[in-house]
């Protein structure tokens, strides 16, 4: 994904720092990278989440303004297709199996009637592909027989689905039919909103409805790829960049 940010690298700028070092006897004031949030004073507390939310919201939209889904569809049925492929595997990856799937695939009663070992082998890149394989054909047939070969737009129908659990019905509502019935946890969501200091929950069950209280319902779709970038970017499991973060003032793991 784009990384934004970065330091200002202007001739004058530079020359401006180095003659003010030399005036003053020692190192001219740091300058900081734009879409970079100034340090906290050590020891100031923060606001509650509540009242930080919206910055927060704000400064990742701002640094992210490409911000989306990023499973590659053209209607509700691939991006259910996709979301499934997409358990326990990268975006990219599935992205590329979709490519060439779609073409082969393009209704419910395609992925219905479609032959097990097949499609088991068409999909084994992206892991546990028996278990895949068996809830988008019987996804598939569950459209048919229930829905007319079209995906539902509510979430009890989408949880009466195979393979289709409440994170999935979230990315389908939000992204495919522009409802917001709820904020999509994943791995990125789930590590970073405790860092944010926006729960102290542990299990997306728990997590999810402690952000709906208090991410403006508008948010609630636009929200969890915000994050998805932020965790790719900048706030990076095993080496998070908080010198370069936009939240660092508004965030408690970020220290003083």
């Amino acid at each position: 994904m784009p990384k934004r940010g970065g330091r200002t690298e202007g001739t004058g700028a530079r020359a401006h720092g180095r003659t003010g070092a030399r005036r003053h006897g020692g190192e001219g004031p740091k300058r900081r990278a734009p879409g970079v949030a100034p340090s906290r004073p050590r020891g100031a507390k923060l606001p509650p989440a509540a009242e930080r939310i919206g910055p927060i919201i704000a400064r990742l939209k701002e640094r992210y303004p490409e911000a989306g889904c990023s499973l590659e569809h053209a209607d509700p049925l691939e991006l259910l297709v996709a979301t499934i492929l997409a358990a326990q595997c990268t975006d990219a990856r599935v992205n590329q199996v979709t490519r060439t799937l779609f073409r082969k695939y393009r209704t419910a009663n395609d992925y219905a009637t479609a032959d097990p070992a097949v499609f088991e082998a068409e999909i084994r890149s992206t892991g546990f592909f028996r278990n895949k394989t068996k809830s988008i054909l019987g996804m598939g047939a569950a459209l048919v027989e229930r829905h007319g070969g079209r995906v539902p737009d509510t979430m009890e129908d989408l949880l009466g689905l195979p393979g289709v659990g409440r994170k999935t019905a979230n990315v389908i509502l939000g992204n495919a039919f522009g409802k917001d019935e709820g904020i999509v946890v994943d791995t990125h969501v789930a590590r970073i909103c405790p860092l944010l200091g926006l729960t102290r929950e542990n299990e997306p069950d728990r997590i999810e409805p402690e952000l709906m209280a208090i991410v403006p319902k508008a948010e609630w779709t636009l929200f969890p790829h915000l994050l998805i970038h932020h965790g790719r970017a900048v706030c990076i499991a095993r080496r998070p960049r908080c010198g370069e973060c936009p939240l660092a003032d508004l965030c408690p793991s970020a220290g003083g």
